[in-house]
């Protein structure tokens, strides 16, 4: 059972790392797309262009087998009686197929995808230069409140806080710039 425990464990972890592939890689027009998957099938017939997770979801629901394999051979652990268990062939079965399902996984997931991500640096460049992110960035230098204020002001008056803050002569552009600056958002430690 501690070694169905272990797979389980891994198939959690894969299953969030599975998760979060697709989570960056969702869009094209919705969503984050920060990364951009290799194509392994074509789309939906509705989204020509559209770049389907399949490796990931693929990967995602081994996990989820390895998961449910898991309280089967708990099930049919507590099954037995005294030191005999009837149920030790189906243990034997879950556990080895939990093995190859993870084995395949990993395999699969770095061979056909891990392997092939690229970042969309436009649009990672696009959310570090939202508002959202450049406001957060403020909070260093000005504290919660006051980058709440200029963010709210900024958004009453239509105007990304970039604009806001140059034109109201809060901080230079340089200064702005150097606040939102990746490497300067890397350093804020929220």
């Amino acid at each position: 059972m501690e070694v169905s425990g272990i797979l389980k464990a891994c198939a959690v972890s894969l299953l969030k790392v599975s998760s979060d592939l697709r989570l960056m890689a969702s869009g094209p027009d919705a969503g984050f797309g920060e990364i951009i998957l290799p194509k392994m099938q074509a789309g939906y017939s509705i989204m020509p262009g559209k770049v389907n997770p399949v490796i990931p979801e693929a990967v995602g629901q081994a996990a989820m087998t390895v998961m449910g394999n898991d309280q089967v051979i708990a099930m049919a652990c507590a099954q037995g009686n005294l030191e005999l268990n009837a149920f030790m062939p189906l243990i034997a079965d879950c556990l080895l197929r939990s093995c190859d399902l993870l084995t395949n996984a990993c395999d699969i997931l770095r061979e056909r995808c891990v392997v092939g991500i690229e970042a969309d640096e436009a649009q990672c460049r696009r959310h570090v230069n939202s508002d959202t992110a450049a406001v957060t960035a403020l909070v260093a230098q000005f504290g919660y409140e006051r980058a709440s204020e200029i963010f709210a002001t900024a958004k009453a008056q239509g105007m990304p806080v970039r604009e806001y803050v140059v034109k109201k002569g809060i901080l230079t552009d340089d200064a702005f710039n150097a606040l939102v600056s990746p490497e300067a958002v890397c350093r804020l430690g929220f």
